[in-house]
């Protein structure tokens, strides 16, 4: 008896599958990037974080980034 079915059957492993895996994980990782790029340009804080807690967004959010730099400034200026 066969079985023949649009998705290739029960057992299917096309012998192109690695390939297909590799590229459709640089699809994952490319979109993933995008969102990540975009929140961070959108984010916006009405709160600034405490000066010496662990904030992970410090690193890529473009306004306590500058935040950041007028606090230090300000400090060396005093």
């Amino acid at each position: 008896m066969h079985v023949w079915s649009p998705a290739g059957g029960w057992y299917t492993q096309p012998a192109n599958w690695k390939a297909n895996t590799a590229i459709f994980m640089g699809v994952i990782v490319g979109i993933t990037a995008l969102a990540f790029n975009l929140s961070a340009q959108r984010e916006h804080r009405h709160k600034m974080p405490e000066p010496d807690r662990f904030f992970p967004s410090r690193y890529w959010s473009k306004q306590i980034k500058e935040y950041e730099a007028e606090q230090k400034a300000n400090k060396s200026d005093s």
